[in-house]
């Protein structure tokens, strides 16, 4: 799917089309923006967190295991030298310690986990 950004209505504001989907991305004052919407890497950070919560919210059901919620917190910044994406789950439900652990294993092979710890190529054509 191509996902598309074109200027919004303030001076920093961006529209993001995926598909029939429009999301407002901008930056803080401080940087020109009017936080009219998140920035960039709070987005990569939601993707994060969106995809742990619906792969293991998946497996749960597949398994019949009793998950009512499961909620994911991240953290995000520069730490160094590296981009650090702090991730914390909590399981709500009549589940064992040993089904949580086996939630927390499928969270770490989540797609967009995975893709965040692999190699990634970014190709650039400009006109």
């Amino acid at each position: 799917m191509d996902i598309k950004t074109h200027r919004g209505q303030g001076p920093m504001q961006q529209v993001i089309e995926i598909g029939p989907h429009r999301l407002l991305t901008d930056v803080a004052p401080e940087f020109g923006g009017e936080a009219s919407g998140p920035e960039p890497h709070d987005l990569l950070a939601a993707a994060l967190a969106a995809c742990t919560t619906l792969t293991v919210n998946l497996y749960a059901k597949r398994k019949g295991w009793q998950l009512d919620e499961v909620q994911v917190t991240v953290r995000h910044g520069q730490e160094g030298a590296a981009y650090v994406l702090h991730r914390g789950i909590r399981y709500l439900g009549a589940l064992g310690e040993e089904e949580k652990q086996r939630l927390t294993d499928v969270a770490n092979k989540c797609p967009v986990h995975k893709t965040l710890s692999g190699q990634i190529q970014i190709t650039t054509e400009a006109e």
